[in-house]
């Protein structure tokens, strides 16, 4: 999180921007996500496992097979408790934009508007939705969204690393064979997480950045 070397004012507006909108108040019509991807190995056993027992992890063979990769999108409302994520065999413009209109069209219909937290990853411009969506479509999805993008090496304000730090931990950080067992893995984690509407209780503010960040401010 800290591997920094300088912060321009640029970087530090950005900054700003992303930490107001995680202090305001959780309104459901105005909700307030981050989005990201996280890449996954899928990689098959040459040996059976050694079961989980008692006071034990489960233990596996140093010696696997790899069966290719897949992506996991990944958007959490940290306030609202909840989870979308999804996962797709590639991460291009086309998964973007397809991953971007299940969840504005579908999980968040009612809402006015949906204020998103990202990266500057190539992919997530509003380009990725004219480019492979229907114009009209297109034009629909991003009047009801509003994107903050994370200045550059600052990937650490996107909440939604915390969350795939948690289904890394809780979920994807073992061997997963194939595609459709890490979808069955993902989707069962969701739905755990959003029953429990486990939310994301973040702490740090425009003054604790000052605090802890002022000395590698170049203004």
């Amino acid at each position: 999180m800290w591997c920094i070397q300088e912060i321009t004012p640029e970087y530090r507006k950005r900054m700003y921007k992303i930490l107001d909108l995680y202090k305001q108040p959780y309104n459901p019509l105005k909700p307030v996500l981050g989005l990201d991807e996280k890449p996954k190995q899928l990689l098959g056993e040459k040996r059976k496992a050694i079961p989980m027992k008692k006071g034990k992890t489960e233990k596996y063979d140093y010696e696997y097979i790899r069966n290719g990769n897949a992506n996991i999108f990944m958007s959490v409302e940290p306030k609202g408790g909840k989870r979308h994520t999804q996962v797709t065999h590639q991460r291009t413009a086309k998964d973007f934009a397809l991953y971007l209109k299940k969840l504005i069209i579908q999980k968040y219909a009612k809402a006015k508007k949906v204020r998103i937290v990202i990266d500057n990853l190539n992919t997530h411009k509003p380009k990725s939705l004219y480019e492979n969506l229907a114009k009209k479509e297109a034009e629909k999805i991003l009047k009801k969204v509003k994107f903050y993008y994370t200045p550059t090496h600052a990937s650490w304000l996107n909440v939604a690393e915390i969350e795939i730090g948690i289904m890394d931990s809780q979920c994807t950080r073992k061997r997963i064979k194939d595609f459709e067992l890490l979808q069955r893995e993902v989707q069962a984690w969701e739905k755990r997480r959003n029953k429990e509407r486990a939310k994301i209780n973040w702490t740090f503010t425009k003054q604790k950045a000052d605090q802890k960040l002022s000395k590698y401010y170049t203004e």
